[in-house]
C-alpha cells in the first residue's frame, strides 16, 4: 500500500473515532434525559393522584352536606 492510502485511511480512522465519540456524549445526554423524563412522569403521576383523592374528599364532602339539605 502506498503511504497516501494509509493517510486516507488513517484520516477515515480519526473522522470515525470523533463520530463515535460524538454519538457516545449524545447517547449520554440522551440518558440523562430520559431520566428526567421519567422523574417527571412520577412526580405529575404522584400529583395526579393527590389530585384524585382530593376530588373524592371535595365529592363526598359535597354529597354529606346535599344530604344534609334533604333532611331539612
Amino acid at each position: 500500500m502506498s503511504l497516501e492510502i494509509l493517510d486516507q485511511l488513517e484520516e477515515k480512522i480519526k473522522q470515525a473515532v470523533e463520530t463515535i465519540q460524538l454519538l457516545q456524549l449524545e447517547v449520554e445526554e440522551l440518558k440523562e434525559k430520559n431520566a428526567e423524563s421519567h422523574r417527571n412522569i412520577e412526580s405529575l403521576q404522584t400529583e395526579n393522584e393527590q389530585l384524585k383523592n382530593e376530588h373524592r374528599n371535595w365529592q363526598e364532602h359535597i354529597r354529606s352536606l346535599l344530604g344534609k339539605f334533604d333532611n331539612v
